[in-house]
């Protein structure tokens, strides 16, 4: 049995015309017709945005932690030097996540369609529906997922939400940090402590922390259920950059079309 045994046609139905863009990889050289199920390597995320996923995930995860025993010392007694070496990992920490962060901003201006910021932000009408049929999935009215090679319009939203919390983080960190007298806080940031306060700064921070989690684990709980739908390599992308879906899905994909699957099959050629 090939993969095209499993496409059901109506024996009383007219053949469906090709659209454009099926037309236009067949003149391309590209028989996506007559073998539409053949799965192609497409090149989703680069290096640079792998690098600075892992290192974002192990900094929150750091930072939740050592922010969480600074805020309300557990398990290990704060005498010592523990609290001091505590709030050192917290601080490397943080500037390793902003050196991470400022790598992904440059790539969200230069890098490849999947990563840059017209992949977060809705520009047309198909992005912007998109947001509320990948809700419907998620919430069970919907049955299919919006094709899309990236991030679709829901993630992406998740994530826009995520930048501004770390942001909100960063900012509430500083100015914390601040309190002990440490630059850039002490000095650079003492205006938001003087307009909301030590103890307003420090609910700020920890609701911020929580949200941040939430998504996380939202993230985690999507990419496993979306990888296991649509068999595509979702979470193995992140480590070797490459999704695997069919022809037919790179070309319908929103975020995909003919040039996409040309740069795939070129590749795989060698």
């Amino acid at each position: 049995m090939t993969a095209l045994d499993d496409v059901r046609i109506t024996p009383a139905a007219a053949p469906a015309p090709p659209t454009a863009s099926t037309e236009a990889t067949a003149a391309h050289g590209h028989p996506v017709i007559d073998r539409p199920h053949d799965r192609v390597g497409v090149y989703i995320w680069q290096v640079p945005v792998r690098i600075t996923h892992w290192v974002t995930a192990f900094c929150i995860v750091t930072l939740s932690l050592t922010g969480g025993y600074i805020a309300d010392p557990f398990l290990i007694p704060p005498g010592g030097h523990v609290m001091t070496t505590i709030r050192m990992i917290h601080i490397i920490a943080a500037l390793t996540f902003l050196v991470s962060g400022a790598i992904r901003t440059v790539y969200l201006l230069f890098g490849n369609r999947f990563a840059r910021w017209t992949a977060f932000i809705p520009t047309n009408r198909k992005q912007f529906t998109e947001l509320f049929r990948q809700a419907g999935f998620y919430g069970f009215v919907k049955s299919e997922i919006p094709k899309v090679l990236g991030h679709n319009q829901l993630a992406a939203a998740a994530y826009l939400a995520l930048f501004a919390l770390l942001l909100v983080e960063t900012v509430t960190g500083f100015a914390l940090d601040g309190l002990m007298g440490a630059e850039p806080g002490a000095t650079g940031f003492a205006w938001l402590r003087e307009l909301f306060g030590p103890q307003m700064l420090r609910l700020v921070h920890h609701l911020s922390m929580w949200l941040i989690l939430a998504i996380a684990l939202f993230h985690v709980y999507s990419c496993v259920l979306v990888d296991h739908i649509e068999n595509v390599g979702v979470v193995t992308s992140m480590f070797t950059g490459f999704k695997f879906p069919t022809r037919e899905e790179v070309v319908e994909s929103r975020d995909g079309g003919v040039e996409v699957l040309e740069q795939a099959v070129k590749r795989a050629e060698g």
